[in-house]
Protein backbone atom coordinates (compact mmCIF):
# COMPACT_ATOMS: atom_id res chain seq x y z
CA UNK A 1 0.00 0.00 0.00
CA UNK A 2 3.15 2.42 0.68
CA UNK A 3 4.67 1.90 -2.54
CA UNK A 4 1.29 2.48 -4.60
CA UNK A 5 1.14 5.45 -2.32
CA UNK A 6 4.38 6.74 -3.03
CA UNK A 7 4.49 5.90 -6.73
CA UNK A 8 0.84 8.05 -7.04
CA UNK A 9 3.07 10.82 -5.07
CA UNK A 10 6.42 10.50 -7.73
CA UNK A 11 3.66 10.64 -10.03
CA UNK A 12 2.00 13.59 -9.15
CA UNK A 13 5.65 15.69 -8.63
CA UNK A 14 7.19 14.83 -11.97
CA UNK A 15 3.11 15.47 -13.67
CA UNK A 16 3.82 19.26 -12.08
CA UNK A 17 7.51 19.60 -12.68
CA UNK A 18 7.10 18.73 -16.39
CA UNK A 19 4.05 21.66 -16.25
CA UNK A 20 6.17 24.20 -14.76
CA UNK A 21 9.13 23.32 -17.33
CA UNK A 22 6.65 24.09 -20.10
CA UNK A 23 5.01 26.95 -18.47
CA UNK A 24 8.68 28.73 -18.39
CA UNK A 25 9.36 27.72 -21.83
CA UNK A 26 5.78 29.24 -22.87
CA UNK A 27 6.67 32.26 -20.89
CA UNK A 28 10.42 32.86 -22.09
CA UNK A 29 9.37 32.22 -25.58
CA UNK A 30 6.94 34.93 -25.37
CA UNK A 31 8.95 37.47 -23.77
CA UNK A 32 10.91 37.23 -26.48
CA UNK A 33 8.51 37.46 -29.06
CA UNK A 34 6.52 40.72 -27.50
CA UNK A 35 10.22 42.04 -27.32
CA UNK A 36 10.54 41.84 -31.04
CA UNK A 37 7.99 42.93 -31.67
CA UNK A 38 8.43 46.31 -29.76
CA UNK A 39 11.79 46.78 -31.37
CA UNK A 40 9.85 46.02 -35.02
CA UNK A 41 7.21 48.49 -34.04
CA UNK A 42 9.99 51.42 -32.59
CA UNK A 43 11.48 51.04 -35.74
CA UNK A 44 9.26 51.73 -38.04
CA UNK A 45 8.76 55.33 -36.17
CA UNK A 46 9.84 58.03 -38.16
CA UNK A 47 11.97 60.62 -36.44
CA UNK A 48 12.34 64.24 -36.74
CA UNK A 49 9.85 67.01 -37.02
CA UNK A 50 6.47 65.62 -38.86
CA UNK A 51 4.08 68.13 -40.62
CA UNK A 52 0.10 67.10 -41.15
CA UNK A 53 -1.87 69.01 -43.31
CA UNK A 54 -5.52 68.63 -43.51
CA UNK A 55 -7.92 70.18 -46.00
Amino acid sequence: MKTKLAASVLSALLYAQGLLGFAALATVLLKERAQAGITTVSANVPTGPSVIVVR
